[in-house]
């Protein structure tokens, strides 16, 4: 059995937003120290982005569980990080890193839930394993090649 386009479409999806995600973050800690950042700041900035990602995949499963629609929270969730990435490159200080990661992990928390939903929606229950494998190994994927 084949999976659905869906399954195919969201994989390429987040391996394109890992590749480059991890392009940008092993940079950050260079670009917040060049901005005059030090080590209690890079553990806020990282601290607040991984809670706020934890927070928002609560929030995002929430909404899209309340509106019963997935897409609108997907495309936020995707677009959101992709629009402001280029703009990390215009941040003068720490608190532009700051507020850049907390809305790009934002985007990340609320694009989770809705696209687990998506997938199990999707996909007949017998492939359900062999779709979120394909998902979860071209996330990886991008991350690796990122």
């Amino acid at each position: 059995m084949r999976l659905p386009p869906l399954v195919y479409l969201l994989g390429l999806v987040s391996f394109l937003m890992d590749v480059a995600s991890e392009m940008v973050y092993p940079l950050l800690p260079l670009f917040l120290t060049g901005l005059g950042a030090g080590v209690s700041t890079l553990g806020l900035v990282e601290g607040v982005a991984e809670a706020t990602a934890s927070l928002f995949k609560v929030v995002g499963g929430r909404i899209s569980h309340r509106l019963g629609r997935r897409k609108p929270l997907l495309l936020l969730g995707y677009g959101l990080p992709a629009l402001l990435r280029p703009l990390l490159a215009l941040a003068q200080s720490p608190l532009h890193v700051l507020l850049y990661r907390f809305l790009d992990r934002t985007g990340k928390g609320l694009r989770t839930a809705p696209r687990d939903a998506l997938l199990a929606e999707g996909v007949p229950q017998g492939a359900l394993g062999r779709a979120y494998g394909l998902h979860r190994g071209l996330d990886t994927l991008g991350a690796t090649l990122g």
